[in-house]
């Protein structure tokens, strides 16, 4: 760890932050608004005003922390009062000044920090106004710079007022001593309103010399409209009594020599000599800083595109109505169809297409509603004293509609849509803070069912993104070390039950819990970043074993492999398919591809050219699950389908729910008029099997024809083991009979 050094004017430093009269409290409230502005503009978990005496760093104002002081030697902010810029340290951890640093190796645990320096008038630096996280971050720009910069003056200010007020206190000669270098204006009056004192810094804010205004009213500074308050305004009463206004810090027009108007900032005090009473008043023009104020508090609370409130307010707006126990809903909305309106016409457009969105979100809620962006294409609805889900699913509901009207960018029609998540608190949500991602995962849901829909959070959606959370993190490792395993399900001819085929299925041996099924692990494997190359994997791997099994033993075996939508995004899908075949030797009519319609309504556009590549080369396309969504009969003639598979649940039903079996009698008959080829799942009862058989279902899988079981255990149960094998034709025996 590399000490801060001392800097060569230290004592006269020390001196100059002895006449501000700071320590760790006096001027924390002061300060509160300023550090709270901070941490939400920086997003930044603590957030201090730091000032450096000789052997420790105390802390006036802070967020984030309990701690008050620390030694100096290991203070990053000794580092940063000797630049004049923002000093910034983007990982701690990779520096060679701090990586051994106390409080970079034990609590707080420093990643980040970034601090502008407290510099005087005179030029001592005092110390920092600082921003800390426990991350590392990857830049902090030229903007973020200025900002710092920019909200370190509104400290400095702060505190100049009250080096004033201290001296102010000690008596008038040392109060004008301190204000003859003051950078404010200092105006000195006796209790008939004449001024008295007029410092440097007063000539240049007001035009007037010392000269000129010594021994006139104070009205001469104050606008025409205001000069009927006279002095009594300004704190200067022709009695001995006390104005209200002493002691405050107040903000009002004021008038310069040439007659131009601007506004002020005015911290009021009186003191006695004797039986004589003066007045005295700290002048700042405040123009510039009113501005940076404004552009900080935007910055700070509100989208700069649409002018709608950020997530960061949408978030403290919640935890201020759980602590007054306000019920409230929430509803997270995702435009469908944004990402195609920035590739054709630009972002320019995608701008103005948000800004509109804003608008007509705007006209869809309530006044004491809040609609925020939260970034992107998204935004949320905030509807407080909403007990239930009911009033936010008809919003939700108006919303959509509304977003799915066309709209006019640079004279031409655009079409969009939306998807939305609702929750509730505390209806559904444990907590507040659990509302907004709550929400989130019932858009997921939405998203994930076909989108330009609504969904209402359930505590299922939980658990699977704790199942996703739980397993994310393990996924590579188990890819890595091949810890995943293919199982296989016969599928079987149905009027002689004859094995034409399985589905591969995948499975995770894991190394603690024994053998996970999909459910367990396939949520999180889907929504991560192996999707792809687990596909891949898994058609690889099955299309070997089936190569090695129509070799040896089926030479018409057929192999179902479900594909992720992950593998439709780069683009190559049949390219890599083609490339398998070829090395496997494996004729295409031997491979079958299974597309769900959740894969289908998110990756519309992009699998259609490969599924139809692939079916032209002789590939088949399995449609799986098939009645159980949303899917239109249009998908049967768009989609290159060669097979549809009858759900499981319609299939449980068949033999007492009338209702499932017309279902699963639809579902064939739309497979002979299309031409395609049916197969049900599921299967579990000879009484399920006769009735498919009777309608004319030519193919079926399940737990009457067999589970899904390992390689092995499928050669056992389905080709004839105490065959003699031949080494040179690795000849398994002759294909048994379910």
């Amino acid at each position: 760890m590399r000490v801060p050094p001392f800097l060569p004017n230290e004592d006269a430093r020390l001196a100059a932050l002895g006449e501000y009269g700071v320590d760790s409290h006096n001027m924390e409230v002061e300060l509160e608004t300023i550090v709270e502005l901070t941490s939400n503009l920086f997003d930044a978990p603590i957030v201090l005003v730091s000032l450096l005496e000789r052997e420790k760093q105390f802390f006036t104002a802070k967020v984030g922390t309990d701690i008050c002081e620390t030694d100096r030697n290991i203070s990053f902010c000794a580092h940063a009062i000797a630049q004049k810029d923002v000093f910034v340290v983007l990982d701690a951890t990779l520096d060679s000044r701090f990586f051994d640093n106390p409080v970079v190796t034990g609590g707080p645990k420093i990643r980040f920090y970034a601090g502008a320096p407290l510099i005087t008038p005179s030029g001592y630096g005092l110390g920092t106004l600082c921003i800390i996280d426990t991350k590392p971050r990857n830049s902090f720009s030229d903007s973020d710079r200025r900002n710092l910069k920019d909200i370190a003056s509104l400290v400095l200010d702060k505190m100049e007022l009250h080096r004033l007020d201290k001296a102010r206190r000690t008596s008038q000669v040392r109060f004008e001593q301190i204000a003859a270098t003051s950078p404010d204006g200092i105006i000195c009056a006796n209790q008939q309103g004449m001024i008295s004192f007029w410092n440097q810094a007063a000539v240049s804010l007001f035009g007037y010399t010392e000269e000129q205004i010594l021994g006139q009213s104070i009205d001469l500074v104050l606008p025409d409209q205001m000069r009927h308050r006279r002095a009594d305004d300004l704190g200067v009463r022709t009695d001995n009594s006390t104005s209200q206004w002493i002691g405050k810090t107040v903000e009002l027009e004021a008038r310069r020599k040439d007659g131009s108007e601007f506004l002020v900032e005015l911290s009021l005090s009186m003191w006695r000599d004797g039986d004589i009473v003066s007045f005295g008043s700290i002048v700042r023009d405040i123009t510039e800083r009113r501005a940076n104020e404004d552009r900080l508090f935007r910055l700070a609370h509100l989208d700069s595109l649409t002018e709608l409130p950020n997530r960061m307010v949408l978030r403290n707006r919640i935890v201020q109505g759980a602590i007054s126990s306000t019920p409230m809903s929430v509803i997270v909305l995702d435009l469908d169809g944004f990402k195609d309106v920035n590739d054709s016409l630009g972002h320019s457009a995608g701008d103005m297409l948000l800004k509109q969105v804003a608008a007509r979100l705007l006209n869809c809620v309530r006044p004491i509603d809040t609609v925020a962006r939260m970034g992107g294409d998204e935004f949320a609805l905030l509807l407080p004293e909403v007990e239930d889900t009911v009033f936010a699913s008809a919003i939700a509901d108006t919303a959509i509609k509304v977003i799915s009207e066309p709209f006019i960018l640079d004279g031409q029609f655009v079409n969009v849509g939306a998807s939305a998540g609702v929750a509730a608190w505390p209806l559904n949500s444990a907590n507040a803070h659990e509302l907004l991602s709550n929400a989130d995962l019932a858009l997921y849901q939405a998203k994930a069912e076909g989108k330009h829909c609504r969904r209402i959070f359930a505590q299922p959606l939980r658990q699977a993104a704790l199942h996703r959370r739980a397993y994310g993190g393990e996924l590579r490792q188990a890819y890595e070390l091949n810890e995943f395993e293919l199982f296989y399900q016969p599928q079987v001819r149905l009027s002689d039950e004859v094995l034409v085929g399985a589905e591969a299925l995948l499975r995770w041996r894991h190394p603690t819990q024994g053998l996970l099924l999909p459910a367990d692990f396939m949520p999180a494997l889907e929504m991560g970043l192996l999707a792809a190359q687990v596909g891949d994997w898994v058609l690889q791997q099955a299309c070997a074993q089936t190569a090695l099994w129509r070799t040896s033993v089926a030479p018409d075996f057929r192999i179902g492999v479900n594909l992720f939508g992950a593998q439709f995004r780069a683009g190559d899908l049949a390219e890599k398919v083609r490339a398998i075949l070829v090395k496997e030797n494996l004729a295409p009519s031997a491979l079958e591809l299974e597309i769900t319609e959740n894969i289908i309504l998110r990756h519309d556009e992009a699998m259609l050219g490969p599924l139809r590549e692939l079916r032209a080369d002789g590939v088949g396309i399995t449609f799986d699950d098939y009645g159980t969504g949303y899917a239109s009969l249009s998908l049967l003639k768009r989609y290159p389908l060669t097979r549809l598979k009858i759900d499981r649940s319609f299939i449980q039903g068949i033999c007492t729910s009338p209702e499932d079996a017309a279902i699963v009698r639809a579902i064939l008959h739309l497979g002979r008029s299309f031409g395609l080829a049916v197969i049900a799942e599921g299967v579990e009862t000879e009484e399920q099997r006769d009735r498919l058989r009777k309608k004319g279902c030519e193919e079926a899988q399940g737990f009457l024809f067999g589970k899904p079981m390992p390689v092995l255990e499928f050669e056992e149960r389905f080709w004839i083991k105490e065959a003699t094998l031949d080494p040179d034709t690795k000849d398994m025996g002759t294909q048994k009979s379910v």
